[in-house]
């Protein structure tokens, strides 16, 4: 399975971004698509949001309503909606995929600064 990741980039503080997701080759009927971070003096990944083919939805307990996540089957994509950005979500975003294997993006930077 091959992610490409789209999105990202420089925001000042209270705006929005979207990231987005494309996966390809491989594809099954079941699986999980979403994105973690990584954030500066935070050693490992953290979840930011998930979506299931079953439309099972997780999100990580920072986001507090600001993001949304949806996918489009047909294209196996999904959308990351982050409104009301912080500081504090600056970090390198990347994309998961997981069914009976796990894969990642490359990683995309998230940089909320005025």
């Amino acid at each position: 399975v091959q992610l490409v990741e789209s999105g990202g980039g420089l925001v000042q503080p209270g705006g929005s971004l979207r990231l987005s997701c494309k996966a390809s080759g491989g594809i099954s009927l079941v699986y999980v698509m979403g994105w973690y971070r990584q954030v500066p003096d935070n050693g490992g990944r953290e979840l930011v949001a998930t979506i299931a083919t079953t439309d099972v939805i997780q999100y990580g307990d920072f986001v507090n309503g600001r993001f949304i996540i949806s996918r489009d089957g047909a294209k196996n994509t999904v959308n990351l909606e982050m409104n009301n950005l912080e500081p504090g979500d600056t970090g390198v975003y990347y994309c998961h995929f997981r069914n009976w294997r796990e894969y990642w993006g490359q990683g995309t930077l998230v940089n909320v600064s005025s």
